[in-house]
């Protein structure tokens, strides 16, 4: 007797039923669970609480949703359709990767649980917003003259990632304290110069810190995040061959 074999687990690979309650599609469900994930993150999230915000049973959220992953599937695809990816430019590539880069850190920082599952939620990059926003970009390197562009693009958006999640987090954290950015920065940095006293280099860098406490947080934090992207496509630009 043949072995059973078992369906690859991702929503995107599995055919979807037709819904026995037309008034609860696919499309609300994962537009509520959305919602949900901004203002709980992705612990608060249940099949059974979804039902109850959607006045609707989670046996009938299982008839559009198989499981919780597949619903983060669902959220995560979804949110990626919010990321416009410019036309490439024949004149400044850096220009529309920058545009596109800036506004993948947006959709992060307006859904502060993207990055805490993004590695994690099934096939997500068969996603057709994900899918999308992969190809625009790949036509954005090509038309660049970047031999290999999915590489260009692994690069600057593990950056991007990287930067942006941690930048979430802390933003979570400020959220959950009950204070503004700046109330909760100045409350901590005391305690921080007096843990770095006696390093150097760290003394310094808290220092020129607390001397730029008087400007606004998220501009500092969005300095810092174009710093590091401006390093990371002066590199790429190395690898370019000449034209």
């Amino acid at each position: 007797m043949a072995a059973k074999t078992n369906p690859i687990p991702s929503v995107w690979a599995r055919r979807q039923r037709e819904p026995d309650q037309p008034a609860l599609s696919r499309e609300t469900i994962v537009r509520e669970a959305i919602a949900m994930l901004d203002a709980d993150g992705v612990e608060a999230l249940s099949m059974r609480k979804l039902g109850a915000r959607l006045n609707a049973g989670a046996t009938s959220l299982y008839r559009h949703v198989a499981t919780k992953d597949e619903l983060i599937e669902l959220a995560v695809d979804e949110v990626f359709g919010e990321i416009p990816v410019p036309d490439p430019s024949a004149t400044d590539w850096r220009a529309d990767v920058t545009a596109t880069c800036e506004a993948f850190r947006d959709t992060t920082l307006r859904h502060r649980w993207l990055g805490s599952v993004i590695g994690q939620a099934g096939l997500v990059y068969l996603g057709p917003n994900l899918i999308n926003v992969s190809e625009r970009m790949a036509a954005l390197f090509s038309a660049a003259g970047f031999p290999e562009p999915s590489r260009a693009i692994d690069t600057t958006l593990s950056y991007v990632l990287g930067m942006s999640t941690t930048e979430a987090a802390f933003l979570t954290t400020v959220m959950r304290s009950g204070q503004s950015e700046s109330e909760f920065i100045a409350g901590l940095m005391p305690s921080a110069q007096e843990a770095v006293a006696g390093h150097e280099f760290l003394s310094d860098a808290f220092a020129d810190a607390a001397a730029n406490a008087v400007k606004d947080p998220a501009d500092l934090r969005h300095e810092k995040f174009a710093y590091g992207l401006n390093v990371i496509l002066d590199g790429l630009a190395l690898r370019l061959p000449p034209r």
